[in-house]
């Protein structure tokens, strides 16, 4: 069954498409330590929308990006996600609605010592008529605008999937951001989509190699952006991240935060590449927009997102060093 969130959904090249085929429900709790075997009580616990899709969507809106989504939802928890998103992305959401249940991810954050734990459960079994309605959903809306496909591929849909739909927007004219790993990944390069995000972890599982220093990063993700992808863009940490385009490589360090939770933080940042990419700016540009949208979400708890008034104290000075790979 589909539920139309609203019509408002016109061609536009200036607007973006988010596919969001295995959303969740987060659930962060905040504890003093973790113990084995033993019963830990959460000092504080938060619950917010969650999964890629759902969180670059949300954090566009918050850029003021003109975005629609369509997701898939299932269950009671899915009525949950939709309870918890409110009306925040106004009438610009379609869901389709499969059996089994929305995801239900869980974040521990350790006091002390200070560390984070994340449990990322399946998601529901897709049929193949509601992964087809949902693509269909997100290429029509996406017609020759930006379309971003993230995130683990939920039971049912073929390892083809990213790849399928970066050939169908390409042949509309339209530009596909990628964020994924393992063979969805993998099939997704053939097709040579717009832009890619990879964290340096997925990088060196990718590459089967380890890489300790910028420098290194920039030359494997060279490689990368030589098989047709524009910008290959590789996050690391608090370390920063790395862009690569036709001209250059470019690495931006983080500002320097109190870090509650990295949950979120690789999608905001895809979001501000997106935002400051529909406005012409130069790959320094939004490297370094995307690093703070990145840094501003993790100083907060959970997968809560930053806000778009805490980008305007962040420090813009932030040095982009083009690395001349």
């Amino acid at each position: 069954m589909t539920i139309q969130h609203g019509d408002n959904m016109k061609d536009n090249h200036d607007q973006v498409s988010v596919l969001a085929l295995n959303p969740s429900v987060d659930i962060s709790y905040e504890i003093p330590q973790l113990l084995a075997y033993q019963k830990v009580r959460a000092s504080q616990t938060w619950y917010h929308p969650g999964g890629n899709g759902i969180n670059i969507t949300r954090a566009l809106v918050e850029l003021g990006v003109q975005t629609n989504c369509c997701s898939i939802i299932a269950g009671e928890s899915g009525d949950l996600l939709l309870k918890l998103l409110g009306d925040s992305l106004g009438d610009r959401l379609n869901t389709f609605r499969v059996d089994g249940e929305t995801r239900l991810n869980t974040t521990i954050m350790q006091q002390s010592p200070p560390g984070q734990y994340e449990i990322s459960s399946v998601g529901p079994e897709v049929p193949a008529d509601a992964l087809a309605s949902a693509c269909d959903c997100f290429a029509n809306v996406a017609d020759n605008g930006i379309a971003v496909l993230s995130g683990l591929l939920p039971p049912g849909a073929p390892e083809k999937t990213y790849r399928k739909l970066i050939e169908r927007v390409n042949q509309q004219g339209g530009k596909t951001v990628v964020d994924a790993h393992g063979e969805p990944l993998m099939q997704a390069l053939e097709a040579k989509p717009w832009m890619l995000r990879l964290n340096n972890y997925v990088l060196e599982i990718t590459m089967k190699r380890r890489m300790d220093t910028r420098e290194q990063v920039a030359e494997v993700a060279r490689g990368i952006q030589q098989q047709g992808v524009e910008y290959v863009c590789i996050t690391l940490g608090d370390k920063g991240a790395v862009l690569l385009d036709a001209d250059n490589s470019y690495h931006c360090e983080a500002p320097r935060i109190h870090k509650q939770s990295t949950v979120g933080c690789g999608d905001s940042l895809v979001a501000g590449l997106i935002a400051t990419a529909l406005k012409k700016e130069t790959a320094q540009q939004m490297l370094r927009f995307g690093v703070i949208c990145g840094s501003a979400t993790a100083s907060h708890p959970g997968t809560e997102l930053f806000r778009r008034d805490e980008l305007e104290t962040e420090s813009t000075e932030l040095e982009v060093t083009a690395l001349d790979i």
